[in-house]
């Protein structure tokens, strides 16, 4: 059985609208965000897909660490939406569908829904590792684009 359950945050920062889209998409990028990736290799694109990737994480359950690998497709790609969905075994799936819009005084609204599905034994563990990580990444991705941008941070 399948259990599946949703979370969402919005992080702001000073850049344009492009460049924001740009590293959200390109997950070769997301090990300078994501805390659990350690490598990301480009894949020929999956049917349906803008691009496909294989990634490795890094996870620790107690005192154990272990990698994992799985696929992910971006399957939307524009200035003011990015869709993800990555894959592992056994029958996990975790889509990510991100709006973006430009605000005033330059700002930059990035809204984020992460939804989890994954057999109910592995659901709990997967989605607070999940959580955790996607939380971070919203913590290091404002000052990112605002590094990128040459700006102070946004507040």
């Amino acid at each position: 059985m399948l259990r599946s359950d949703t979370f969402s945050y919005a992080v702001q920062a000073r850049c344009e609208l492009r460049e924001a889209a740009a590293l959200l998409s390109d997950l070769t990028r997301q090990g300078e965000l994501h805390p659990l990736i350690v490598r990301v290799r480009r894949l020929p694109p999956r049917p349906g897909a803008r691009a496909s990737y294989a990634i490795s994480d890094r996870l620790a359950a107690g005192p154990l660490r272990f990698r994992t690998s799985y696929q992910a497709d971006v399957l939307i790609s524009e200035d003011d939406e990015i869709v993800t969905v990555a894959r592992q075994w056994p029958a996990t799936t975790v889509r990510n569908h991100t709006r973006l819009r430009g605000e005033p005084d330059g700002l930059v609204r990035i809204d984020v829904e992460i939804t989890l599905t994954a057999p109910a034994p592995l659901f709990r563990y997967a989605f607070r590792q999940a959580r955790a990580a996607h939380l971070a990444l919203a913590t290091r991705l404002g000052a990112a684009l605002d590094r990128a941008a040459g700006s102070p941070p946004a507040g």
